[in-house]
Parts: C-alpha cells; structure tokens; sequence
C-alpha cells in the first residue's frame, strides 16, 4: 500500500528519494527492519497480554522430559507476533496488483488462524491434544487445494506451471503433466497439496526447543529470498539458466518480512525463552515455506533449503515406522532414537538446549549455502 503511494508522489511530485521505492532491495530492506521492530516493540506488548490471559503452555504429561517441566508457565500462542510482523510490512510494501502478494499473504493468514485455533483449544479449552489431526489435516488441504488451483489455472502462470525444476541438474525440470496439458491438473494440485501439508507439519514438528523454529526458519527465508530475488530479474536468470519468473521478485519482500520478524521473536524466544510461537507461528511459517517453494518452482530444493525440518520428519517417521515394525515382528516395539523428533534424541543424550539449537542453525546454514550452490554446481 505505501508502495503504491510512494509511486504515485514520485510520479506526480518527484520528491528526491522516493524514486529508491521502485526498487525490490529498497522495499525488502524497509519491510525486513520494520519487522524486526513491529516484532521486538508490539512482542513486548503481545508477551505481557498472554500473561494476563494465562495463555501459557500445556506440556504433555507423556513427554517424558523433566527440564521441559519448567516452561508449563511460558506464555505460547506468540506466533500473532510473528503473523503481525511478517504481514503487516508485506502489506504496505509489496504491490497490491500482483496475484504472488495475495497468495503467500492468505496462505500464511489462513494456516495461522488454523495454528490459532489449535493453540487455542489447547491453553483456552485445556484439550492438550488441540485441534484434531482431520480438521487441522483439513485446514491443510484445503489451502493446498486455494494454491494449487491458482498456480495452476491463473494465466500468468500458464508458461511454466506444471514445471518444476530438479536441483543440480542443468536444464533438467519435472513436468507435472504426464497425462497431458489439459489433464496436468490432475497431478498438479495434488502435488501442491502435499507439499503445503508436509512442510507445514515439518515446521510444527522443528518448534520444539527455545528459537530451533525461529532461528532456522530465519535461514530458510533468507535463501528462499535471494532465489526470489534472482527469479525475477531477466539478468540473473538467464546468466544462472534458470526460470524467468516475472514478477516473483515481491515475493523477495515478504521473505525479508519473514526473516525480520523471526530474528525479532528471536529476541524474546532464546533460552530461557519469555514466549514461544506455538502452532499459530509454525503452521504459518511452514505454509509459507511451501507456498515460496512452489511458486519459485523450486519445491524439490525444499529438503535442501528447509534441511532441518526435513530431518525432524524423517526422524519421526523412521522411529514410528521402526516401532510398529518390531512390535509387530517381536511383540515388543524398538526405537532407533531415544526419542523423536531428533532433537529430543540429543536431550535424552545430555546435550544442553542450547548447544542443540545453535548446532542445528549451523546445519540450517551449511544446507542453504548448499541449496544456493545448485544455481552453479549442475
């Protein structure tokens, strides 16, 4: 929204500076401080409000680990901290007449009401299992299904819809349409489904440990931004040969919103953490990562560039799947981790909370620098 007003003083009264504003860097700079400050200043305020609430966290009493005990009295549902900090920058600085703002700002809206809701059955109603897996299951799919139609029926999407690329291969892509272009719908959005599901569960399971979600998905929305950025520049992507996407370059403005806002609720979510986000802030941010992924066409790389959500599935599908298997082969269930996700495995092993999230922002690290190198090394 101030975008376009920037545009229109510019245009009618020249003002020195303003002219900055038709810039993608100028916009993403703004909109990642005005983040950082919406998400420090207004997260203060937020804070003490679920304090007075008693808005606090429910630990489940099969948990079965003793240091988290101490956080029962920690104020969640800190992902509106987040969802105000991302959103509310995104708005005034991204264009209003492009379809790539409206869709990652309603799938990130939506999934946050659905994390909202679950959060709030579970501190308002006292029901620690939350929301029940079919209508969270169905809040997933059905914004799968709102982005999965557009990506696929929108016009401006036509040239490259059903095409994704496959990372470290040069001039190699998927196409979604195997049973031809009138039929690519049939797989197409099915696809998109899955991944808005699985990548928004993947961060829900990541939100574990004090600033592990926050601090990675700060990581991931970085990387997602510079590929962005480079999709929506003719220069850089055919010097990198990769797809011209016109005008995926706003969506550089909500990942620096993104990164802004989580570097901010850094600040209150470190340990000893004062807040933590809750399903309001996972299942937020994983939808987004899902829906940046698959708007950049870049869905593939995901497991890469949100490496570490990735590992925390993979550690919880392999000890469900191991347990069942051993239970019903032996009559005694086996687990391969001393507990899932992986970074409660590190817990039982002694390792301080500490230790294990800053060695995991490392690995988040080293894995996007990873994913940016398949721009090069194909």
């Amino acid at each position: 929204m101030l975008y376009e007003l920037m545009s229109w003083l510019e245009v009618n009264y020249q003002p020195p500076g303003f002219g900055a504003f038709e810039f993608i860097t100028t916009r993403a700079a703004v909109a990642a401080a005005m983040a950082l400050f919406i998400s420090i200043m207004i997260g203060r305020q937020i804070i003490k409000w679920l304090e007075q609430m008693q808005l606090r966290e429910v630990i489940r009493d099969d948990i079965g680990l003793d240091t988290h005990l101490g956080k029962a009295h920690t104020p969640t549902m800190g992902g509106i901290i987040i969802l105000l900090a991302i959103l509310i920058p995104a708005l005034l600085w991204m264009r209003m007449d492009s379809i790539y703002t409206w869709m990652i700002i309603l799938v990130t809206l939506i999934l946050g009401v659905v994390g909202f809701v679950d959060d709030y059955i579970k501190v308002v109603k006292k029901d620690k299992s939350g929301l029940s897996g079919r209508l969270k299951i169905a809040g997933q799919v059905t914004v799968g299904l709102l982005l999965g139609c557009v990506l696929y029926f929108w016009p401006d999407f036509h040239e490259f819809r059903t095409l994704t690329t496959v990372p470290f291969l040069k001039n190699v892509n998927i196409d979604y349409a195997f049973l031809g272009e009138a039929l690519g719908w049939v797989i197409y959005i099915p696809v998109v489904i899955f991944v808005i599901t699985a990548v928004s569960n993947a961060t829900n399971l990541t939100d574990g440990l004090d600033g592990l979600a926050a601090g990675t998905s700060a990581i991931s929305g970085l990387i997602l931004g510079i590929f962005a950025y480079v999709s929506g520049r003719t220069d850089f992507s055919n010097f990198l040969n990769i797809m011209y996407l016109p005008g995926s370059g706003e969506l550089t403005i909500f990942t620096a919103s993104l990164v802004g806002a989580c570097m901010g609720f850094l600040w209150y979510n470190t340990h000893p953490a004062s807040v933590f986000m809750g399903d309001t802030g996972s299942l937020a941010l994983g939808g987004a990562f899902g829906a940046l992924g698959l708007m950049l066409h870049k869905e593939l790389l995901l497991p890469i560039v949100c490496g570490i959500f990735f590992m925390e599935t993979i550690s919880v599908i392999i000890q469900t799947t191991y347990f069942k298997y051993t239970r019903r082969k032996y009559g005694e269930g086996k687990r391969i981790f001393l507990m899932a996700p992986i970074h409660h495995h590190f817990e039982k092993k002694g390792w301080p909370e500490s230790k294990i999230v800053v060695r995991f922002w490392i690995i988040a690290v080293l894995l996007g620098i990873l994913g940016l190198l398949t721009l090069k090394l194909r």
